[in-house]
């Protein structure tokens, strides 16, 4: 099946400097897509992918976005509604992942990770909405994590932080559906990408992960792999293409059965 409703669009991401971020800019240039890629500091790869088959493919626009700076959220979509056009797809990409018991995790690790996770994307998905309302069409999707349907030992904040934004995209589905906008979530599991290899120790911790790990509560991954971040990318896809028309206030697990959820 091929997907639809791309050509022509401008979809702007957060998060887009690497894993899956970087990974969806890809897809969606490559499916017709003018793409605003986002990050705290501007995108490095993207003008080496704007500039690799430029002439048949749409341009990419890097740009640095803080999303826990309300103003700087408001100032780019207003920047890229003048100079560039109207902002068709969002996708918030942007977080971080802090670890620590909740009786370690400080008052600014707990900040820091629910301004990220939570503050972002409600600042972006607002500055969306506001824009796509009077014209009454455009998709916006929350990467997020399947931490948010089920508790993790010492993630606390990082789990609390997810599911606030999953639940926020739900209720923002609520109130556009009725104006053709749809809202969807992605809910990734264990990923191949700088955070997910960060958390390892040695070479085996890939192997740990796959098969389970009893002392944190961890199930393992029935598939028996981690997910790239094209897997995760081609969610996103799904949810924003013309296939997925029907579907809002979703929650997509992407992890391979981790959760034992759909």
């Amino acid at each position: 099946m091929q997907l639809t409703g791309f050509d022509g669009t401008i979809a702007l991401v957060t998060g887009a400097s690497g894993g899956i971020g970087e990974a969806l800019v890809q897809l969606l240039r490559k499916s017709g897509c003018t793409v605003v890629a986002t990050d705290r500091i501007a995108p490095i790869f993207a003008d080496a992918v704007a500039a690799e088959g430029a002439a048949q493919l749409p341009p990419v626009h890097a740009m640095a976005l803080d999303v826990t700076d309300s103003h700087a959220v408001d100032a780019l979509v207003a920047h890229v509604e003048q100079d560039i056009g109207p902002i068709g797809f969002g996708i918030n990409v942007a977080g971080v992942l802090q670890f620590g018991t909740v009786e370690s995790t400080d008052d600014d690790t707990w900040r820091r990770t629910f301004a990220v996770n939570a503050d972002g994307v409600f600042y972006v998905s607002r500055a969306l909405a506001r824009v796509m309302t009077p014209r009454r069409q455009g998709a916006m999707v929350t990467v997020g994590s399947n931490a948010a349907g089920i508790p993790r030992h010492a993630m606390a904040a990082y789990a609390a932080s997810k599911a606030a934004a999953a639940m926020f995209m739900r209720c923002l589905g609520l109130e556009l559906a009725p104006l053709g906008i749809r809202c969807n979530n992605v809910a990734p599991g264990s990923t191949l990408t700088p955070m997910q290899t960060g958390m390892w120790a040695d070479a085996s911790g890939e192997q740990r992960v796959i098969d389970g790990i009893p002392e944190a509560y961890k199930t393992g991954i029935p598939l028996g792999k981690l997910a790239s971040p094209t897997d995760i990318a081609n969610a996103v896809m799904f949810l924003l293409s013309e296939q997925a028309g029907h579907i809002v206030m979703g929650d997509v697990y992407v992890d391979g059965g981790a959760t034992l959820r759909a």
